[in-house]
């Protein structure tokens, strides 16, 4: 066949993908024509793309058997909790962000927690390792990352050492994420007799095409009594013993109290999905809970199953209401244009809008998108950081001094529409304005991009800008 039929061929495939973005899947304009512009001028490569990135065809297929069945397993959850949900003592300030959460996700707001926060991996896993060995009925992990390592094998360690002393241990990991665990690795884990899942793996032996719709969750849930989730996943790098960074800074916390509850019935329906309902009972993994402190915590968790973007939506409800200011640290800034709307009004309102993001970043290509966006932001008086001691992968924000959330959501439309997330939003003054003093901190190994310094920026950076901007709704 001469190579001229190849190129109709290739052609005619890309029109026909085009013809489903517009009439069959119906994805958001902006996504629509960066999808268009690559399956156009790349025919060939551009639909390897399309079938790795973009093609949601199978999406509600792959999700409605699981958003049914989440639907019915978190009402017998639900149940449980109903009469205590009515006793919380809700924040009168932040109750319309709650009504919205609770109304939109389901997310039920909880007080009499107790909260400490870990910005190092060294800190953070040796307090977890400590918890595990402290459990007594059950251990449930949930990982995007876990890798067998010296630090993903010093856990499996302790977790075998659980295991011999009756303990229940669930470990729930990416398919893609994790993609490093091999068939070998998996059946080490179980022949410990860790109960041990992916989730969404590959279709073939070490590949998975399926880079869309990963589990990005990061919960521990200890006894139904200690709850972790925040941005540090399982491998050396996240204990400063990685190749591409000398410092990995990160922010994780660990819960204790009602909001633990709320952690573990994430974990076991994300549980149930992979393990396609290995767990047949509920109620001995939830023992009674007692007041840990004064905290009031909303678990949010959201993903490609639901078309709803929660987190987003609490993200700018946060900065909508902030009344002095917001404090925003992200690895990834890949803002839609609602989210950029938010943050441009929130600074033209007078609010000091700060974002920290990484000064050397983990993809070569953020760096262009970052560029992209900070221009436009810094035009309307929002302040951008470079973190230079490390690479930053904190996903935080907080407002006013007065609330916060903590979790595994980007600022990025990857997090919002294509993975599954889950965040922590505080509502405690003391535990907010301690986020405030942790980001300020984090400015004295920052610097300030100033608009001059970026309006100076050279001609090759500013292609990049203009050739990334035109399919970044697809990063």
């Amino acid at each position: 066949m001469h190579a001229s039929a190849w190129i109709i061929i290739a052609y005619l495939v890309s029109i026909l993908c085009a013809i489903s973005l517009i009439f069959i899947e119906r994805k958001e304009a902006t996504t629509t024509w960066a999808w268009l512009l690559i399956l156009l001028v790349l025919p060939v490569i551009g639909f390897i793309l399309y079938l790795m990135f973009g093609q949601n065809l199978s999406r509600q297929k792959i999700f409605r058997e699981k958003k049914v069945t989440d639907e019915i397993k978190s009402k017998e959850l639900l149940e449980k909790f109903k009469e205590e949900e009515r006793s919380s003592r809700m924040s009168e300030e932040f109750i319309e962000l709650i009504r919205m959460n609770y109304n939109h996700s389901g997310a039920l707001y909880t007080n009499g927690n107790s909260i400490e926060t870990f910005i190092n991996g060294e800190d953070k896993f040796k307090a977890l390792i400590e918890d595990i060995r402290l459990a007594k009925n059950f251990i449930h992990i949930e990982y995007y990352i876990f890798r067998l390592d010296e630090l993903g094998k010093t856990i499996i360690k302790e977790l075998k050492k659980k295991v011999d002393e009756g303990v229940e241990v669930r470990l729930l990991a990416d398919g893609m994420g994790s993609k490093s665990l091999r068939n070998r690795d998996i059946k080490y884990i179980r022949s410990l007799g860790i109960k041990f899942y992916l989730f969404f793996p590959g279709i073939l032996p070490y590949v998975n095409t399926r880079l869309n719709f990963r589990n990005h969750r990061k919960i521990v849930v200890i006894d139904g009594k200690v709850g972790y989730v925040g941005g540090f996943n399982v491998g050396n790098e996240y204990i400063n013993k990685g190749k591409q960074f000398d410092f990995w800074r990160d922010t994780h916390v660990k819960i204790k109290g009602r909001a633990v509850d709320e952690l573990n019935k994430r974990f076991i329906l994300d549980w149930d999905y992979a393990s396609e309902g290995e767990l047949n009972t509920y109620e001995k993994y939830f023992p009674k809970q007692s007041e840990e402190g004064n905290i009031g915590i909303q678990i949010i968790s959201s993903g490609p199953d639901h078309k709803e973007e929660y987190i987003k939506n609490a993200y700018m409800k946060i900065i909508n209401d902030a009344k002095k200011s917001v404090y925003i640290q992200t690895p990834y800034l890949v803002l839609d244009e609602p989210m950029k709307e938010a943050l441009k009004i929130a600074a033209l309102s007078g609010i000091d809008v700060r974002i920290m993001v990484p000064g050397k970043p983990d993809h070569f290509f953020m760096a262009w998108i970052l560029s992209a966006n900070m221009g436009e932001l810094m035009e309307y008086g929002v302040k951008i950081y470079k973190y230079k001691k490390g690479f930053i992968h904190s996903k935080t924000i907080v407002a006013d001094g007065k609330i916060a959330s903590i979790g595994t959501a980007n600022l990025d439309i990857r997090s919002f529409q294509l993975n599954f997330e889950i965040n922590a939003i505080i509502f405690n003054c003391d535990f907010a304005s301690k986020q405030e003093e942790i980001f300020k901190k984090d400015i004295e190994d920052s610097k300030l991009v100033t608009l001059e310094e970026y309006n100076n920026r050279g001609r090759s950076i500013r292609i990049k800008e203009a050739l990334i901007r035109l399919i970044a709704p697809i990063l």
